[in-house]
C-alpha cells in the first residue's frame, strides 16, 4: 500500500539512453533487500490497525511520517549534508504530495477494511500504472497488457463485491490510494537513476511531515500514553521498509523484484489471523489471486519488451554507417 505499504514494483519505460545493460542474474542483495521490505511494511499494517482502535488513521499517518523523518535523520551522519542537494526539488514536492495522498488513503482503508482485503486491494496499483503510462508517458500498450489489466481489475470487483452487502466505500478509498501509489513508483524509478537512495528516503520522509499534518490537524486529538509506542514503531518500520524497497529497486529490475513483495500480502494475512482472528474469506483470495497474476504478467512483459528496445538501441549505434 504505498507510501504507508509499498505496491509491488511496476516497470515503467526509460529512455534507453538511460538504461544500463540488463543484468544476467537477480542480486541477491536485492531480494533481501524486497523481501525485509515485504515483511516490514506487512508489520507495520498490522501496527496501524492497532493503533487506530484508538487514534483516527489520518494521525497516525502524521506520526508515522514524524517519526520515519527522525528515524531517517541519522542517514545524515553517513553523507553528510551533500544528501539533502537534488537538482529535482519540485519533483520530490510533487511526488510527495502524491505520496501523502496515497498514505492517508491506506491508513484509513487499512482501518475500515479486512485487513487482507486492503493489502490486497493496494496490489492493483500496476494495473494504474499500466494506465498512466499510456496517459501521460505516451507508451503504447497492446493487446495482452491491456487484456491483463481487464482481468486484473475484474479480480478487484471479485474482491471489493459490488452490488452486495460486502461492499463497502472503504474498498473506493483502497483503491484510490492504488492509483496514487502507481504514480510513485512511477517516479521512484526516476529519482533513483540521478539521486543516491539515502537522499531520496532523506527528503521523502521529511516532506511528509508537513504535507501529512493538514489532514491530521482536521481530526487532531493527543494520543494516550499507551499508543505512543506503537506510533513510534510504525515510523521506524515505514522508513526501513522504505529504504530497502528503494534499495532494491536500484539494484535489480522492478519486474524482477516483483514476486518478492506479494510476500507482504502473505505475511499480512498470516499476522491478521493471529493478532485479530481475521481470516480472508474465498472471493478475497480468488480476487488477490487474479490481481497478483495479471500484475506479474504486466511486469514480465514489461521487463521483455525494455529489452529488446536496449537490444535495438546497441544494435543501431554499433551499425556502420555507409
Amino acid at each position: 500500500m504505498r507510501a504507508a505499504l509499498r505496491s509491488p514494483p511496476s516497470s515503467v519505460s526509460i529512455p534507453v539512453s538511460a538504461v544500463e545493460a540488463p543484468a544476467s542474474a537477480l542480486p541477491l542483495r536485492a531480494v533481501l533487500m524486497m523481501i525485509l521490505s515485504a515483511a516490514l511494511f506487512g508489520t507495520m499494517a498490522i501496527l496501524i490497525r492497532h493503533a487506530s482502535e484508538g487514534m483516527h488513521p489520518f494521525q497516525i499517518a502524521f506520526f508515522r511520517s514524524l517519526f520515519g523523518a527522525l528515524a531517517a535523520t541519522p542517514l545524515l551522519l553517513r553523507g553528510g549534508r551533500a544528501l539533502l542537494h537534488t537538482d529535482r526539488l519540485g519533483f520530490y514536492v510533487v511526488r510527495c504530495g502524491i505520496g501523502a495522498l496515497a498514505m492517508l488513503a491506506s491508513f484509513w482503508a487499512i482501518a475500515h477494511l479486512p485487513l487482507a482485503q486492503a493489502i490486497a486491494l493496494s496490489y492493483s496499483s500496476p494495473l494504474f500504472v499500466t494506465i498512466g503510462a499510456v496517459l501521460f508517458l505516451g507508451e503504447i500498450v497492446r493487446l495482452r497488457r491491456w487484456s491483463a489489466v481487464i482481468a486484473g481489475f475484474i479480480g478487484v470487483l471479485v474482491i471489493v463485491k459490488p452490488g452486495t452487502d460486502g461492499f463497502t466505500a472503504a474498498s473506493l478509498v483502497a483503491l484510490l490510494g492504488a492509483a496514487f501509489s502507481g504514480a510513485v513508483t512511477i517516479s521512484i524509478k526516476f529519482l533513483s537513476r540521478s539521486d543516491p537512495v539515502d537522499t531520496i528516503v532523506l527528503l521523502t520522509t521529511w516532506l511528509w511531515v508537513p504535507l501529512s499534518l493538514p489532514a491530521a490537524l482536521l481530526v487532531w486529538q493527543w494520543p494516550d500514553a499507551s499508543i505512543w509506542p506503537w506510533l513510534i514503531a510504525i515510523g521506524i518500520l515505514g522508513t526501513g521498509g522504505q529504504y530497502t524497497w528503494t534499495h532494491a529497486l536500484r539494484l535489480a529490475e522492478a519486474s524482477s523484484l516483483a514476486p518478492f513483495s506479494y510476500l507482504q500480502l502473505v505475511i499480512v494475512a498470516v499476522l491478521a489471523w493471529f493478532a485479530f482472528g481475521e481470516v480472508p474469506d474465498g472471493w478475497t483470495a480468488l480476487g488477490a489471486g487474479i490481481v497478483v497474476g495479471s500484475s506479474l504478467y504486466i511486469a514480465r512483459r514489461e521487463a521483455r519488451l525494455a529489452r529488446q528496445r536496449h537490444r535495438e538501441a546497441l544494435a543501431a549505434r554499433t551499425t556502420p554507417v555507409v
